[in-house]
């Protein structure tokens, strides 16, 4: 199944321009890009890398500091800008190398759509791909799956991002990784979400080889980078080491 490359890169255009407040064409042009966001919660600073562009968006009142450090520097320094941290690579399928891989042998597959994704209600160990809430629903739209002496041994699930675009993950028992298997989940996974006419695309962090790995085996190509977080959140794991920059004292202050 072949995916029309231009509809693929104007989904995430789309899909990026939503997240950052700005307009979709931002992403086509060359250049850095400020934008005030009003939509996300304060304090918000987020950056996206895609083609030749960089676009930063913030809050309103982060917005002129941010734009102050930023200003006139490259696309790498931004993204080593000291208040934000996590960067994510973002992967959609490449015309020229994307195939559904061989199934791997000793294994039964089986996947599900919509309402009889229930049936895998209680299933444990799959975080990036299918989580149910306490009363049994999940925002999982699709999930290819092994199987081994009755037990699922490996899931790669969607669920919808943006119109026209879902989000791919995959989770495999520890016991079954390093044998291809998760790259065959998604890669057939992928295929059965392009073969409805909708992009699927695949996120890892920039420090997780193992799973850019899979993404690479399936033929999928990075298409943007975004940051995951700003240290100004609440939550922020080193938030005690920040002191008057998140206007709080080092952790056990009073």
């Amino acid at each position: 199944m072949n995916l029309d490359i231009q509809k693929a890169s104007a989904a995430a255009r789309a899909y990026a321009a939503g997240q950052m407040g700005c307009a979709a064409e931002v992403f086509s042009q060359e250049g850095t890009f400020f934008v005030t966001n009003k939509d996300e919660e304060a304090p918000f600073i987020k950056l996206i890398a895609m083609g030749k562009s960089v676009v930063v968006s913030a809050s309103p009142e982060l917005l002129p500091m941010v734009r102050g450090w930023m200003q006139g520097k490259s696309r790498d320094e931004i993204f080593e800008f000291p208040l934000v941290f996590g960067q994510t690579i973002h992967f959609i399928p490449d015309q020229k190398t994307f195939s559904a891989k061989p199934l791997v042998s000793g294994y039964s597959y089986h996947g599900l759509e919509g309402e009889d994704i229930k049936q895998l209600a209680g299933l444990q160990g799959c975080p990036n791909s299918l989580v149910f809430d306490g009363e049994g629903h999940t925002g999982t739209r699709m999930v290819f799956y092994a199987m081994k002496d009755g037990e699922v041994i490996g899931l790669a699930g969607a669920g919808q991002e943006a119109e026209g675009l879902w989000e791919m993950g995959v989770d495999v028992e520890p016991a079954y990784q390093n044998q291809g298997l998760a790259s065959v989940l998604v890669s057939h996974l992928a295929e059965k979400i392009m073969e409805r006419g909708i992009v699927p695309f695949y996120s890892a962090s920039v420090t997780n080889i193992g799973s850019q790995s899979v993404a690479h085996r399936c033929g999928l190509m990075p298409c943007w980078v975004s940051t995951y977080s700003n240290v100004l959140r609440e939550g922020y794991a080193y938030q005690g080491l920040l002191g008057p920059v998140c206007g709080k004292g080092a952790a056990g202050d009073a």
